[in-house]
């Protein structure tokens, strides 16, 4: 059975993008959202096997979204996404539970791997 994974940026394109890979890679992408509130509001919706997970969002970004869905669900599986240059919020984001971290622009075989390796 398929991984059901939520994408989680504020940016359409890049959601388009992460889907991309995901779907040509035999993963279900179950929902989307743009900003760590409805990120949280989906995750316990939904109940994804994995998210990926921006981290500079409007409203609440990716770092407090990550806190608060680890502190109700501690076995959540999440991937932060970063763009480049933001190596002490990854490092925060790791601390605070996130499995793995993927660069922006997205390489399709590093996504890949990371979600692989996060899921075991």
């Amino acid at each position: 059975m398929a991984k059901r994974v939520l994408i989680v940026d504020d940016a359409a394109f890049m959601r388009m993008m992460i889907k991309d890979i995901l779907t040509k890679n035999n993963f279900e992408v179950v929902g989307e959202a743009a900003d760590g509130v409805q990120a949280i509001e989906k995750y316990f919706e939904l109940k994804p096997d994995l998210v990926t997970m921006d981290i500079t969002m409007p409203e609440m970004d990716g770092i407090v979204a990550l806190k608060s869905i680890i502190e109700k669900d501690p076995s959540a599986t999440i991937i932060m996404c970063s763009a480049m240059g933001q190596q002490a919020m990854v490092i925060d984001a790791i601390q605070a539970g996130a499995k793995d971290f993927i660069v922006k622009p997205f390489q399709a075989d590093r996504v890949i791997e990371a979600i692989e390796k996060a899921l075991g």
